[in-house]
């Protein structure tokens, strides 16, 4: 289980390698994506809060990546976070996801990113449900549900 020690010595001292990787350039992307999906996952974009068709949704299955589809997060770790984004308390596994410092909009984040791609994601906090205490608040464009 990955905590927020865990978190903030990846984002500090380097990601685990990732399984494969997908590179494409800036316009390889914007080609292959929907314009919207490309502004949250290439250009760091955020999605209005409870607009996202994650947002509200349960169902079983796995999230991956809508860029690349990496399989990403299982729906046993989603849960209501009440901040209108889906939220998770765990990736699927521990080199799925990339961690960034993120100092932008005058404070200190953790981004998240897909560790395969590059695509952004969202952020973590500390301050999501026992037991690991995280919260992953995902954009709902920056995934796409597979199983």
């Amino acid at each position: 289980m990955i905590t927020w020690k865990d978190v903030l010595n990846y984002a500090k001292a380097g990601n685990p390698e990732p399984d494969r990787r997908v590179e494409k350039t800036d316009a390889e992307w914007e080609q292959a994506l929907d314009p919207e999906i490309f502004r949250i996952t290439r250009a760091r974009g955020t999605e209005r809060p409870f607009s996202g068709e994650f947002c509200s949704r349960f169902e079983p299955g796995i999230y991956a990546c809508a860029c690349c589809e990496e399989k990403l997060f299982d729906s046993n770790e989603k849960f209501e976070s009440g901040t209108g984004w889906p939220s998770f308390t765990q990736p699927l596994k521990e080199n799925a996801i990339n961690y960034i410092v993120d100092h932008s909009h005058g404070m200190t984040r953790v981004e998240v990113c897909c560790n395969t791609c590059d695509a952004h994601l969202g952020h973590v906090f500390p301050d999501g449900p026992a037991p690991s205490g995280l919260r992953y608040c995902i954009n709902s464009l920056s995934l796409k549900k597979v199983d």
